[in-house]
């Protein structure tokens, strides 16, 4: 008996499509195709053409032997990425098994169980999404791209095209490339824009190839000036730059030879190094160092920060077929392989996750209080920048951390860290703010009358309260008008050493009585006795003699006789 298709049911005569038993078409169950179709059968189901297409309407016959071997055998990485696309992701307030190990967890959510725990318990609220799973115009708005430049046009030109490709407002990237540079261009979109500057100073590692303008002795000689280069160097930029030519200091931390070729005098290298490192002028410096000479002949970026060559790098074309696909067929899994989520580039930092009732609070600027927090890393440090993270994993903001972990696991109130740059866009998440039991406490004081209508105390006010309440935006007022009064007071000094010095001048010398009061004196008169003053220090000092006549200092002079003679004063007549 024949399928739908031409092929006879209960047959594996197409073992390459066939499915657990049976051809990739689909059909009966019967014995010989059972016998004939085995792993490999299993296997054409996923692969061939027709497999994926009738899958669905065909009985699952070894289902529940598969997905036993999925849970007891290690999961491949296809499996935990559908994993992690499919299913919901966040920190509940409850303690349940997670159905993934948090090792596999997506982004800033990987290993969240060992953080360490302030508070289990928080309100969850259903806004916010987790980044894998924001709308795809959200998702746009919020990612980034890991782009391979192309060669011959500038970082501009192609973050300019990707603006109109995407047709979204705003786009920056990583760091200059020069034209003729090839490699890594991370290019932020909208809102993660605003991570640019981090990754922009963010290090850099990069492949290149060096011509020598002479042999040299042997391969050792030019691996161990490359070597050598390493550390701190001074570095002026190359003739043709779009910056100020002047000398500066880059760090090399890390650079060694891959290959040379003798007879073509060519070396590929390899450098890791600070952002703005030119590596034009290294090579430049690599030629003076082994005596005969050498230019930068190509260069290829590896690595911008924390995303290498190997971390989802797209090309030109593939951003703008998966824009195509996406209006023509309505299909967004291409923009979503070739846009990330902007959480990606944050992975490196260490985390402070909030509660949901304080993330709009730190939207609007709030300060990052130790209430609020629900988990925190280890290794904090002072003035180190964290992320700050909600419980589906998205990044509220980049902070300096103005406590260690030691201080916060010890402390139940104050200010962790405050805000560097916000990331998520405002009433994202409901506004929770005045609800505590302190705010609650301080509306029931305005009411009462015991505060004043600024929150602020009276003369009824309690005196217990004003010992036990601190008011964090007064003292930070407090601690930044301190800075400037302190800088001012540095600047006054001298302005004040020239005040009295000229207050002295004008004890010595008092006006004439006929004299108008300063406030008095119109611009020309200021002029006229400013002028005078100098034409009495020039007659004290006994240099040239002048007079002063119709309110004009006139000086008379005589020209020399003989050729380069100068002009030699004389009394006036």
């Amino acid at each position: 008996m024949r399928g739908p298709f031409g092929f006879r049911r209960g047959s594996s005569t197409r073992r390459g499509h066939g499915g657990r038993g049976r051809c990739g078409t689909g059909g009966g169950s019967g014995e010989a195709g059972r016998d004939l179709g085995g792993a490999r059968g299993r296997v054409g189901a996923e692969r061939g053409p027709l497999g994926p297409a009738l899958s669905a309407s065909a009985p699952q016959v070894a289902a529940p032997r598969r997905s036993a071997r999925r849970r007891s055998g290690p999961l491949l990485d296809q499996d935990v990425a559908d994993i992690q696309h499919t299913e919901e992701f966040l920190i509940k307030p409850e303690s349940r098994v997670a159905q993934l190990d948090t090792s596999q967890w997506p982004l800033l959510l990987k290993n969240f169980d060992k953080l360490n725990v302030m508070t289990a318990h928080y309100t969850p609220l259903p806004s916010g999404a987790n980044p894998l799973k924001r709308e795809i115009s959200e998702y746009v708005r919020s990612g980034f791209i890991n782009l391979d430049k192309p060669s011959n046009p500038s970082s501009h030109e192609v973050v300019a095209w990707i603006r109109r490709i995407l047709r979204v407002e705003k786009t920056g990237h990583s760091g200059t490339l020069d034209p003729k540079v090839t490699g890594c261009l991370i290019v932020c979109i909208e809102r993660a824009t605003r991570l640019v500057k981090s990754q922009q100073s963010a290090g850099k590692e990069y492949v290149g190839i060096v011509r020598l303008h002479n042999a040299i002795e042997s391969e050792a000689q030019l691996a161990r000036a490359i070597e050598t280069l390493t550390g701190a160097l001074f570095q002026r930029p190359p003739l043709i730059a779009a910056v100020k030519r002047q000398l500066r200091v880059r760090t090399i931390y890390e650079s060694k030879l891959v290959e040379y070729d003798p007879e073509r005098r060519l070396g590929i290298f390899w450098v890791s190094c600070e952002a703005g490192t030119y590596i034009r002028t290294l090579c430049v410096h690599l030629g003076l160092l082994l005596g005969v000479g050498g230019q930068m002949q190509e260069l290829r970026r590896v690595r911008s920060g924390i995303m290498g060559e190997k971390d989802n790098m797209v090309t030109m074309h593939d951003v703008l077929d998966a824009q195509w696909q996406y209006d023509n067929n309505k299909d967004d899994s291409y923009l979503r392989r070739v846009i990330l989520p902007l959480e990606k580039l944050l992975t490196s930092h260490k985390r402070l996750v909030m509660k949901d009732s304080a993330v709009n609070a730190i939207c609007y600027g709030a300060k990052i209080m130790l209430p609020g927090v629900l988990r925190y890393e280890d290794g904090i440090e002072l003035n180190q920048e964290i992320v700050v993270i909600t419980t589906k994993g998205e990044a509220i903001c980049l902070a300096i951390a103005l406590m260690t972990t030691a201080v916060i696991s010890t402390c139940d109130h104050g200010v962790v860290a405050k805000i560097k740059r916000v990331i998520m866009e405002r009433d994202t998440y409901p506004r929770k703010w005045g609800l505590g039991p302190k705010a609650s406490q301080k509306k029931m004081m305005i009411q009462k009358g015991l505060l004043d209508k600024h929150g602020k105390p009276n003369e009824s006010t309690p005196d217990s309260w004003k010992k036990e309440y601190v008011d964090y935006r007064e003292t930070s007022k407090k601690e930044a008008a301190a800075v400037p009064q302190a800088v001012s007071e540095v600047e006054r000094a001298p302005k004040r050493k020239r005040e009295s010095e000229s207050e002295s001048e004008e004890a010595v010398t008092p006006p004439s009585p006929a004299t108008p009061p300063p406030e008095e004196l119109s611009k020309k008169e200021k002029k006229k006795k400013k002028k005078e003053k100098k034409a009495k220090e020039a007659a004290e000092s006994g240099g040239e003699q002048v007079e002063v006549v119709c309110n004009w200092v006139l000086p008379w002079y005589r020209p020399g006789i003989g050729k380069g003679c100068c002009l030699s004063p004389i009394p006036p007549g």
